[in-house]
């Protein structure tokens, strides 16, 4: 489900191989989901090419957005694709680990396609594996860190396989956050969920429970996902 495709944002103001990008499925995913409308700062965590953090500043007109990874490659293709947006005032990368991030101000939102491998067994070494992998930040570490960051009421928004519930679920008690928003995401009508979106709160919340199906059983696009995400796409 996570498969790379060309990206292009409708917005862009020139439209060339510097704004054309290939991200996955989860990424737009989570960038088309998460709730920004009120926030005013927000962090995106392992930004990679940085197409969340666009996917808010387009969405969001008044949000700053920083963005940080650790891996130099992913910040100076992410610092590109900023230049090369409308966007570019409010968004800023830095090269960081978010292990040691730290700022006296906090966040109304961060954001992360966090890495998923949680088997023990180190990848091949190379750049996109080492960003994937959770020997470099675990679910707990990016939520309990995250915590310490958000403003009273802040919100987090991650996405994660769908059998990580329960670690989803048992972080954010022990870091002191509530489940807002889950929802399931089917990749194939009529398959079980492969990724679920969950949204943390940093403060009093009541669960809503959802699912979204990414393509019908003719491996269409499902009019639910093409509304969640047809501003994002030249094409769709």
């Amino acid at each position: 489900m996570a498969r790379e495709k060309v990206f292009r944002f409708k917005q862009f103001n020139v439209i060339n191989d510097k704004t054309a990008m290939k991200v996955g499925t989860d990424g737009v995913l989570l960038g088309a989901w998460c709730d920004v409308a009120a926030a005013r700062r927000v962090l995106d965590v392992g930004t990679g090419c940085g197409v969340i953090a666009m996917m808010i500043a387009q969405r969001n007109a008044v949000a700053t957005i920083h963005a940080i990874d650790i891996e130099p490659e992913a910040v100076a293709e992410a610092v590109l694709n900023f230049q090369n947006s409308p966007w570019g005032n409010r968004l800023e990368a830095e090269l960081i680990d978010f292990k040691f991030f730290g700022t006296d101000e906090k966040f109304d939102h961060i954001v992360s396609n966090p890495p998923f491998f949680t088997s023990g067994v180190l990848p091949p070494e190379g750049s996109r594996n080492l960003a994937r992998h959770a020997t470099a930040l675990s679910l707990e570490e990016l939520v309990a860190h995250g915590k310490q960051l958000l403003t009273p009421g802040g919100l987090m928004s991650i996405i994660v396989p769908a059998d990580a519930e329960q670690l989803i679920r048992r972080s954010a008690v022990t870091s002191g956050l509530n489940i807002g928003r889950l929802t399931a995401v089917i990749p194939v009508e009529g398959a079980a969920p492969k990724r679920l979106l969950c949204e943390l709160v940093n403060g009093d919340a009541t669960t809503v429970v959802e699912s979204m199906t990414i393509q019908d059983a003719n491996r269409n696009y499902t009019q639910q996902y093409i509304d969640m995400t047809r501003d994002f796409y030249l094409k769709m």
